[in-house]
């Protein structure tokens, strides 16, 4: 008879029982510095838990405790670099208050997204923090309905009374306008995502108005949409060829704009591309603001003016916040807060 090899297996406090001759909850005690154990005798229980690899299993504690002190983040994708900055930023604040997270991606479908709500409540976080898609329905209620604390980060549903943390889109957006105003441009064009979804159409409106406030009549020539990836499983984000495209049409009109203002930095790579190969000089000819200030951008020829975006700002407060609503400390909601973006000068905007 053959007999089949045993397989790795998960150390237990049994095992540092037996080892030891004591029972599972004198070692229990012990680990967890709980009275009732000797100094010499917590001293070998920690000595041979070490020795044997023995980790505590947080599940089984957390039936205990009832609680797994795990966050759930729910974001749409990692490949925008805001996202990677505000997980980064999450983490350090949770790991800090003794938590982990449990991270779940929606990648922009609506499916995906109630997959990962439903994932996260049957894992028992102990609350989330989210970024909605905002497709035709809200399945965010589920969390609320589970009573389980959640903040939304980045888009904001309006249905929902919960607290809210983002960047003032709108504000940003006047920044980059009022920018090329006061550098003698009037004719600005817009070159943003293509996608319904809160953040872009706060930029629009503060693109709007701002113009308008300063008598600058707003109409559609002065909007280029960038067909959006993001329903597309898989895809790049955003890929730099997607604005050179639509800035190329743009220009074999013979229309050179006094200022592009792009929705991302990636955009700006491809209306680089565009300009240089038709002789339209940045800035001699035509002024060029980015959104986001991503590691690149200061890296372009000229270098890339941008709004730089306050993601870890966002992420303490939003991480705080839960924290305090987890912990039953915090003040009564729900709170929005909306924090300014920097606008970062630099060559495509020395005219």
């Amino acid at each position: 008879m053959v007999r089949r090899a045993e397989g790795p297996r998960r150390r237990t406090l049994q095992d540092v029982a037996e080892a030891l001759g004591v029972t599972a909850n004198t070692v229990s005690r012990a680990l967890n510095d709980k009275p009732g154990v000797s100094p010499s005798t917590r001293a070998l229980i920690k000595a041979e838990a070490e020795r044997i690899g023995y980790v505590p299993n947080v599940h089984a504690r957390s039936l205990v405790l009832g609680s797994r002190k795990t966050i759930g983040v729910i974001l749409t994708d990692l490949a925008n670099p805001f996202f990677n900055d505000l997980v980064s930023a999450v983490e350090e604040l949770a790991i800090t208050a003794g938590y982990t997270l449990l991270l779940l991606l929606s990648d922009e479908d609506p499916e995906r997204e109630q997959y990962a709500i439903e994932t996260a409540l049957r894992s028992g976080v102990d609350g989330i923090l989210g970024v909605p898609v905002q497709g035709r329905s809200n399945p965010w209620s589920a969390v609320t309905r589970a009573g389980v604390p959640l903040v939304l980060i980045a888009r904001e549903l309006e249905d929902m009374a919960v607290d809210f943390y983002s960047t003032d889109n709108a504000s940003g957006r006047r920044m980059s306008v009022e920018a090329a105003i006061e550098r003698g441009a009037r004719d600005i064009v817009l070159v943003e995502e293509d996608l319904r979804i809160s953040t872009v159409t706060h930029r629009l409106e503060g693109f709007h108005r701002t113009l308008e406030a300063h008598g600058i009549p707003f109409d559609s020539s002065r909007m280029v949409l960038v067909p959006s990836r993001r329903t597309a499983r898989n895809a790049s984000l955003w890929r730099g060829e997607d604005a050179y495209r639509v800035i190329t049409d743009l220009l074999e009109t013979g229309r050179v704009p006094e200022a592009f203002l792009v929705g991302n930095d990636y955009f700006a790579l491809g209306l680089y591309a565009a300009l240089r190969e038709r002789g339209v000089r940045v800035p001699d000819d035509t002024l060029v603001i980015g959104w986001g200030d991503y590691p690149f951008s200061r890296f372009l020829d000229p270098p890339l003016s941008t709004m730089r975006l306050p993601a870890i700002e966002i992420a303490r407060r939003a991480t705080q916040r839960l924290l305090a609503l987890i912990d039953g400390t915090a003040e009564p909601g729900p709170v929005t807060e909306y924090f300014a973006p920097e606008l970062v000068l630099r060559g495509s905007m020395n005219r």
